[in-house]
């Protein structure tokens, strides 16, 4: 991709995504993460309903009538995306390749948390971290990171989550808000996933393709697994075959909804073609943190 064309898609997704997340996400977003804890505001004198465990005894017994402390939300938290970014992500028979989704997804999120004057970072991960960008405002930082989502190459094809939330861990030491997205077709995360929800607010989403969990009736096929290069000839005409296919995935779906709820983290699955926007909505009106 030229840096004219590169661009253009960029821009274009900062487009659609600002602009549906403006329209549908309003305060969502906002009242689903709470900030780091309450900061002093201002005294002023005590009104009816106030609360007695807020008055300010020194500025009562100054002025001789009683004076209460205000208090608001130190609102700035740190939004990271931790995205996977091996070879199973150029994969996509419906609007667009998971790669393309989660990208949209990521600037979704990154422009909601601008909006609400939060940092945003980005972690890309194959079998290694590959990228880190730490968490910063503006929107050109924003559009550092849609570029990034778009035109990074990994060295690797593989898939580490493990690894990544490691690293997570490492470079995150204050509670932050942290949305990992993959296809968590890898299951050897579950243990770090765990250490990483005591520290973070940790949100998974699953983006698939609904063709790849369903294996056509084709006939003997010559496959190439994308991440470790492995040919395997397979009879796809072969019932047991396809049954295989479809419970492999099914176990993918289960473990993935088991290893966060087991973590006490959300997640949520969103197919290439489904309107993500709803689904985020969806997932906002009901995440509140604690």
């Amino acid at each position: 991709m030229d840096t004219k064309e590169l661009l253009k898609k960029v821009r274009q997704i900062e487009i659609k995504t600002k602009r549906r997340t403006n329209n549908l996400f309003l305060g969502e977003y906002h009242s689903s993460f709470k900030g780091r804890g309450m900061t002093f505001s201002e005294v002023r004198p005590y009104a009816i309903g106030d609360d007695v465990r807020s008055i300010d005894w020194n500025k009562t017994a100054q002025y001789s009538q009683p004076y209460v402390k205000t208090f608001e939300e130190e609102r700035e938290l740190s939004l990271i995306l931790l995205v996977d970014i091996s070879a199973s992500q150029n994969f996509g028979t419906r609007k667009q390749l998971k790669k393309e989704t989660v990208a949209e997804i990521c600037a979704s999120l990154a422009f909601s948390a601008l909006a609400n004057n939060d940092k945003v970072g980005l972690i890309l991960f194959s079998d290694e971290v590959e990228l880190f960008l730490p968490p910063a405002k503006g929107r050109f930082h924003a559009l550092r990171i849609i570029r990034e989502l778009i035109e990074f190459e990994p060295k690797n094809a593989q898939t580490n989550l493990n690894k990544a939330l490691k690293f997570l861990l490492q470079t995150q030491k204050r509670k932050s808000i942290v949305f990992i997205l993959s296809d968590f077709t890898e299951n050897n995360y579950a243990k770090s996933l765990n250490a990483a929800a005591r520290q973070h607010d940790i949100t998974g989403i699953r983006v698939y393709d609904e063709k790849e969990e369903i294996l056509p009736d084709i006939g003997i096929v010559q496959f190439r697994d994308v991440e470790t290069g492995v040919l395997q000839i397979v009879n796809t005409s072969s019932k047991s075959v396809r049954n295989q296919h479809k419970v492999f995935y099914e176990k993918v779906r289960i473990q993935f909804k088991n290893n966060f709820n087991t973590a006490g983290a959300d997640s949520l699955s969103i197919k290439t073609d489904d309107d993500y926007i709803k689904k985020l909505l969806h997932y906002f009106k009901h995440h509140h943190t604690t």
